[in-house]
């Protein structure tokens, strides 16, 4: 199953106030996110969460539950670069998949048992983490943005 989800960044401006809006943060556009997960449930209150914070960084978040046509559409991208959010589970059962794809630039493990995942994942040069909270695959999905756009320019 494949769900793909793109939102447009947008300010929105409340009438009669004279405060200056803040400034809205960049977000990627030569890049996308891909999100693994075998258990993804769309419905879940907790994953639409996520994918709020996620957007604040990266307009385009493709979700995957199927391993072979998250890396069938990578395989696929030409122009962009790509950023991975994987369980425990896929992300090692599929090391070998992931580093062959030259368009994936950062992958980030989510799960629930950190210190077993770890033990794996700090041996693959792709990997730039091990979570089991949200909010710090932005922060480092945040940094390599920044580091690929200098990279780019």
């Amino acid at each position: 199953k494949i769900s793909s989800s793109s939102t447009a960044a947008s300010v929105s401006t409340m009438g009669g106030s004279t405060a200056l809006p803040q400034p809205a943060r960049r977000i990627i556009q030569n890049f996308l996110l891909v999100w693994l997960d075998a258990n993804i449930d769309e419905s879940k209150e907790d994953f639409q969460n996520s994918l709020k914070h996620l957007r604040r960084i990266v307009v385009y978040i493709t979700t995957f539950t199927d391993a072979q046509q998250c890396f069938d559409f990578l395989s696929g991208i030409t122009k962009e670069k790509a950023f991975m959010i994987v369980s425990g589970s896929l992300g090692q059962k599929f090391v070998s998949e992931m580093e062959a794809i030259p368009q994936l630039e950062s992958v980030y493990v989510f799960c629930g048992n950190q210190s077993y995942h770890e033990q794996w994942a700090n041996k693959v040069p792709k990997i730039k983490g091990v979570y089991t909270k949200i909010e710090p695959i932005c922060k480092a999905l945040e940094i390599d943005r920044q580091r690929c756009d200098q990279a780019m320019s």
